[in-house]
């Protein structure tokens, strides 16, 4: 929310009040409470009037502060209110501390400055700067009443869809400050420029694509390449400016009368995620199959079981695993989605059907939406049940974008969700694994919910509820560990419920390079699992382009093909693309013990498997920026080829020899690298110093990783070790691995299993075990 005319003037139709002095502050053994004088007060006569600011300090996790700003405190919170994993219990170290007070929470503190002193807060990870606010920081805005009806004309002009205000005239704004070379990420899956700095971002979902700023998954959370990330606990919008107003400051502005951020310090961007998602919520642990190769049906394409059944034996034919299928809408007929009833005309005994395609060893996964069409049959019950959202006037909410005269399921209705709960589980009874939850963005403003949830906090929250119906219906069909969507909306928490994929994206190198900025900003915002439909949605590409998006498809933690009009299978592309498909869906499969054992460590801690450069390698300044290349777990680089003539430049980090696991070639990190690949190859480095397990597959994800594993020993210098650990699809079992080398010599410890391995060093060095 941009109110500045330049540094000293604002915008005509606003005033702002800045915390401009520590008048006042008090400590329990909690907290610490500073009353912020927006005027330097110098006599009792300057007490009359103005705004006071109430800041309250306290900390409810190990290692984050938890910042409460309130104006007026009668306002009241309304609904909804993300659920977090707050701990009333913890108690953090207050004392006083040069004329102020230190609040400390770990390793991580706030300090604030001298009673009567001008405003100065600062926040400090181990006695390091992380950030701080001060002069002309911390403030309370308010629109002026002429400008305010004036932005309500505009808006109600606006379709309803669009508005991302309640209409009130005051705001709540907090500054931290932006430190020379510190860089800023996140705030859920954009696909504007990876950093962030000079971005408006507004965290508001919208149905975009991915070559807008609107985004799927908007998350209120940033983290910054000085070892700090910040929460916004608002489900409603917030606005920030990352050095966009004041080119020194990240600013974050919540309507209303108070906002409240949680700030988390940590020695890596990992330690960071880590306490975010201790907060937040953890990834839920996607079952062992789904990270295998899901083939769809495409959306408007034409299809039944036949077309269906023969895309399945195709694969088979051509020694292409298959580990899911995927019915895009059209399994329902057409304007009656989602009426969670399948198209008898296409599909007339969808039971024996699935059946038929378990056999082949298949998953199954199918499509749905919180929208019904007004033709649909389940149109009539749940209007009559009041499962829908409702206009002002009492009345059903039913707009034609989409499905004519849908409606909008409400999910703060119990009964409403158990409704739709109930035909999820239905579908998982005849046979269904998983569902596509898709859309869920463009959520109406102007309405009323069953609960009186403000309309406004249930415009991106909607979307926490809508994927959690779903994932836990399918979890109390299927049981614990073997639940999994295909999200497309989510925000705040919504990591919990994988996994999610990237949206309309189009055809063509920049929407592939567009996609990849979207994922890797989403994992740095608490997301654990993220995939993307191969080829692009939009159109249909090149035989080029499908191939080496197939390889960036297969290195990403879940594959898919999908698309709009045309068909994704790789023989209507060319021959070659069905070798292509098979080498990456085999490599995959044969990397699944590491894959596995990441995503056992992403659950555990919150740390994503695909992650920006930055997030590992940090200390080197030339990962900061990179947005085209990422680590797939913690020993594996992967850099997407993005031209027709296959070359790609990627940068290696200074951390010793890294080993392309297919060619055997060794380069030294701390240098960028220049190479052309054919459409078998890409830059794939294992991590000097690390152990990666490869499995014994055949044909799909899910098989016993622990037996005869091939353990390969990467980049190890003398003296030197590595270690890690493979988990079984029953994560109580477990084998830990560490090699140590001694001159030639590397000696391997295997533990935690009897059955047969075999061992190997890059190097050519002799393995004793």
């Amino acid at each position: 929310m941009k109110v500045s005319d330049g540094f000293w003037l604002t915008k005509n139709g606003y005033s702002v009040n800045w915390a401009s002095q520590i008048y006042e502050a008090e400590a329990d053994e909690r907290s610490v409470t500073v009353y912020a004088a927006t005027n330097f007060i110098s006599n009792k006569g300057m007490t009359l009037g103005g705004p006071v600011l109430t800041i309250r300090f306290t900390s409810t996790l190990e290692n984050s502060i938890k910042v409460n700003i309130t104006h007026f405190a009668g306002a009241g919170a309304k609904k909804p209110v993300l659920p977090l994993n707050e701990d009333s219990a913890f108690c953090p170290t207050v004392k006083k501390y040069k004329g102020g007070y230190k609040l400390i929470s770990g390793r991580t503190s706030v300090t604030v400055g001298k009673i009567g002193r001008e405003w100065d807060i600062s926040y400090h990870y181990g006695g390091r700067l992380l950030t701080k606010s001060g002069w002309r920081t911390t403030s309370l805005i308010t629109e002026e009443e002429w400008h305010r009806q004036m932005t309500s004309r505009e808006q109600a002009a606006e379709q309803f869809f669009s508005r991302s205000d309640s209409g009130g005239g005051s705001f709540v704004r907090e500054m931290l400050n932006i430190a020379v070379g510190e860089y800023i990420y996140g705030f859920g899956e954009k696909f504007t420029p990876f950093v962030k700095n000079g971005q408006t971002v507004e965290v508001w979902n919208d149905d975009g694509g991915t070559c807008t700023e609107q985004s799927y998954k908007s998350v209120p959370f940033f983290i910054s390449s000085r070892g700090y990330g910040v929460f916004v606990n608002h489900t409603e919008k917030v606005s920030f400016e990352v050095g966009s107003e004041n080119v020194s400051k990240t600013a974050f502005s919540v309507q209303g009368e108070s906002l409240e951020y949680f700030i988390f310090g940590g020695d890596t961007a990992a330690d960071v995620i880590e306490r975010y998602t201790a907060l937040t919520g953890r990834p839920a642990l996607p079952p062992p199959w789904s990270f295998g190769l899901w083939l769809s049906t495409s959306f408007t394409t034409d299809y039944d079981e036949e077309t269906v059944t023969s895309f399945i034996s195709e694969m088979k034919r051509r020694d292409i695993p298959l580990d899911v299928f995927h019915f895009d809408c059209f399994w329902m007929k057409e304007f009656e989605w989602c009426g969670f009833e399948w198209d008898k005309r296409k599909f007339p005994d969808p039971a024996a059907m699935l059946a038929r395609l378990k056999e082949m060893g298949l998953k199954i996964c199918v499509w749905i939406n919180p929208y019904i069409g007004q033709r649909s049959p389940a149109f009539a019950e749940c209007a009559e049940k009041g499962y829908f959202i409702k206009n002002r006037d009492g009345s059903v909410f039913q707009c034609d974008m989409w499905q004519p005269g849908m409606a909008v399921i409400d999910f703060t209705n119990p009964d409403a969700r158990e409704w739709f709960a109930a035909k999820i589980r239905a579908l998982a009874d005849m046979g269904v694994d998983a569902v596509k939850t898709d859309f869920g963005e463009r959520i109406p403003t102007d309405v009323q919910y069953h609960d009186g949830s403000d309309p406004f906090k249930m415009h991106n929250y909607y979307s926490y509820l809508y994927n959690k119906t779903a994932f836990e219906a399918l979890e109390s069909a299927k049981g614990k560990g073997n639940a999994c969507l295909f999200a497309r909306s989510a925000t705040a928490g919504c990591q919990q419920f994988p996994v999610h994929w990237g949206g309309d994206c189009f055809s063509n190198y920049e929407s592939m390079g567009e996609t990849l900025r979207g994922g890797l900003s989403l994992c740095l915002s608490g997301f654990g699992f993220f995939s993307h439909d191969i080829g692009g949605f939009e159109s249909t590409g090149t035989p080029d382009l499908y191939k080496r998006w197939t390889a960036f498809g297969l290195m990403s933690s879940h594959s898919r093909y999908h698309g709009n009009s045309s068909y994704r299978v790789p023989w209507h592309f060319d021959e070659e693309s069905c070798d292509v498909s098979r080498h990456f869906v085999k490599l995959k499969g044969r990397l699944m013990p590491y894959i596995w054992a990441n995503a056992v460590k992403t659950h555990l801690t919150g740390v994503p498997v695909m992650r920006a450069m930055m997030m590992d390698f940090g200390y080197d300044r030339s990962t900061l920026t990179v947005d085209t290349q990422y680590m797939l777990g913690d020993s594996l680089l992967v850099a997407p080829v993005f031209s027709e003539d296959g070359e790609c430049s990627f940068y290696l980090p200074d951390c010793g020899i890294w080993t392309d696991i297919q060619t055997g070639e060794e380069l030294h990190g701390g240098k960028w690298y220049t190479r052309k690949y054919d459409y078998f190859g890409m830059p794939l480095f294992a991590k000097p110093r690390s152990v990666i397990v490869y499995g014994d597959h055949h044909d799909t994800a899910d098989y016993d990783y622990i037996s005869n594993m091939r353990i390969v020993v990467y980049g190890i210098e003398d003296g030197g070790s590595c270690e890690t650990t493979v988990y079984g699809r029953d994560i109580s079992e477990s084998v830990h691995i560490k090699a140590t080398r001694s001159g030639n010599v590397i000696r391997l410890s295997v533990r935690g299993t009897d059955k047969p391995f075999t061992a190997e060093s890059s190097q050519g060095l002799e393995i004793r075990t």
